[in-house]
């Protein structure tokens, strides 16, 4: 039985506002049509408030202000050293509203309090390392002795367009705009539109920062409508999209016929690789915070274990114990571990999965709403952190990615089988390879098809290194030097330095004009 958290006392972040508008060229402003949407807290599953919904002329406003502040504006214009400035007093800012970031994050996806509130800090220190990052920056320069010089010229594109996800939103926004804005590139950015709140703090933050009227652009709005119609916009040359597979294919349908640029990071189901050799506490660890942090709604959750038969049954019966263990309740709660799924249609996907699980493997832990709940959550976006064993590879659990609090185990016999098991889905996002022979982790790295892994480590990222899966788990790389490349154009420029010397087609001989 999964352990509920004391009984709940409905909680409301402070100054909650009811209607959010877009901002457009440093304006808060309602859809030209006026169409909105309501925004559901996800404890209550009510509506707190609604959101103005914006259709193709909302984001042709959008995109019209950033295109001009882009072309006329002095943002595109300043000294890396000027908008460094400026991004550390963003930092400054983001830091500054931590706590008021924290509840309306919680408030807003469900996510355990203790968990939001460090998406400031990580929010911040986005913008920080791209403010180092540009006054550090350097491009190459080439030169041929006495012939030639050659040079790398950067220019930022243009009008960025930035869709972003709702599970941790704030955070995950802070990775696009930072790079954007750093390289000199105007933005438009549609945040999710399960989870708008805490979108509106960007507003202010780069207004008080100093960031020029039509530099930042934020429209909410669904994302057949609005995401479509930005992703579609001629004068929108850049797209980078964090979100499902699926989209992820649309969207490069949709963008196709401008030839845009794309940065997509999309789903995964990635694997766990325990070996027998491991430090196992240490890899049971991993393996639970990997897949039940974040409500179980993260890219790079490890929602795929793969242990070796030695261990399999030790494993297990460990893990199960310490699922059963976790805390779900109020997500407001300092105790709560798993809070509340983003939103009851999230929810009835990610029950269907449970439902589905119970058919394709044993269930060890979990299995659907937790036993307990404190009062006034029993029928909330609740799930019990739920543990399926002995799942085939062919079986739906092990192959789809289910984005909840749900992961499989799977044992296997030697290391050839755990490679073919890990590389055994359609995503290549991230694996966590957990073993105490340094010849095989690295090995096993090298040959998982995955865009990052971790060798005995849980997930954390250093922000110099590329972000980003292959296969169905994305189109390219941000982070560090990355993200510079996806944000600017590298011009070659040439310059001779001696005479020239061109082959003279068409030349008409003088000796041979003067004969006569």
């Amino acid at each position: 039985m999964t352990s509920p958290a004391p009984e709940s006392t409905r909680f409301l972040p402070h100054s909650l506002p009811t209607h959010l508008q877009h901002y457009i060229n440093g304006q808060l402003v309602d859809s030209i049509s006026g169409a909105t949407f309501d925004v559901l807290d996800p404890v209550s599953n009510t509506s707190y408030a609604t959101a103005a919904a914006a259709r193709k002329e909302d984001i042709d406003a959008a995109v019209a202000a950033a295109r001009q502040a882009f072309l006329h504006g002095p943002w595109p214009r300043l000294k890396p050293r000027e908008r460094s400035r400026i991004l550390n007093r963003i930092a400054d800012a983001v830091e500054a509203q931590e706590a008021r970031l924290a509840e309306l994050e919680t408030f807003d996806t469900g996510l355990p309090i203790t968990q939001a509130r460090g998406q400031a800090l990580r929010a911040a220190e986005n913008f920080r390392f791209f403010a180092d990052l540009i006054v550090a920056q350097f491009d190459d320069a080439m030169k041929v002795p006495g012939s030639q010089i050659n040079y790398v010229n950067r220019k930022p594109i243009g009008v960025a367009g930035l869709i972003t996800p709702w599970n941790t939103p704030f955070m995950l926004e802070s990775w696009k705009l930072a790079p954007a804005l750093a390289t000199g590139n105007t933005v438009v950015l549609k945040p999710a539109e399960f989870t708008p709140l805490s979108a509106t703090l960007w507003a202010s933050i780069f207004e008080d920062a100093g960031v020029p009227k039509g530099v930042f652009n934020l429209v909410n709005g669904l994302g057949e409508e609005a995401g479509d119609a930005l992703v579609r916009h001629p004068d929108v040359p850049l797209i980078s999209f964090t979100g499902e597979t699926t989209t992820g294919q649309t969207i490069f349908r949709n963008a196709a016929a401008n030839l845009k640029g794309l940065s997509m990071e999309l789903g995964g189901k990635s694997p766990c690789v325990v070996f027998a050799d491991a430090d196992l506490d240490a890899a049971i660890d991993s393996a639970l915070f990997g897949v039940f942090s974040l409500n179980g709604e993260r890219c790079t959750a490890g929602s795929r274990i793969l242990v070796e038969r030695p261990i399999y049954d030790e494993f297990c019966e460990k893990y199960a114990a310490r699922a059963k263990n976790i805390v779900v309740g109020d997500p407001q709660d300092p105790k709560t571990e798993v809070g509340a799924l983003v939103h009851p249609e999230h929810y009835e996907k990610v029950a269907s999965y449970v439902e589905l699980g119970k058919s394709e493997g044993r269930l060890l832990a979990g299995g659907g709403r937790p036993d307990n709940l404190p009062l006034g959550l029993t029928n909330s976006n609740f799930i019990a952190p739920t543990v399926f064993a002995d799942v085939n590879p062919g079986a739906r659990i092990f192959q789809e990615e289910i984005f909840g609090p749900v992961v499989t185990i799977t044992p296997f016999e030697n290391d050839d089988e755990a490679l073919a098991l890990a590389n055994n889905t359609r995503y290549g996002l991230a694996a966590y390879i957990w073993t105490s022979d340094l010849t095989r982790a690295h090995n096993f790295s090298q040959s998982v098809e995955a865009g990052m892994v971790w060798l005995n480590s849980h997930n954390v990222r250093d922000l110099r290194t590329p972000f980003g899966g292959v296969k169905a788990s994305g189109l390219g790389h941000e982070g560090g030097y990355r993200s510079i490349d996806f944000y600017t154009d590298q011009q070659a420029v040439h310059v001779t330095l001696g005479s020239v010397h061109t082959p003279r087609f068409g030349r008409i001989d003088d000796a041979a004009g003067n004969e006569g």
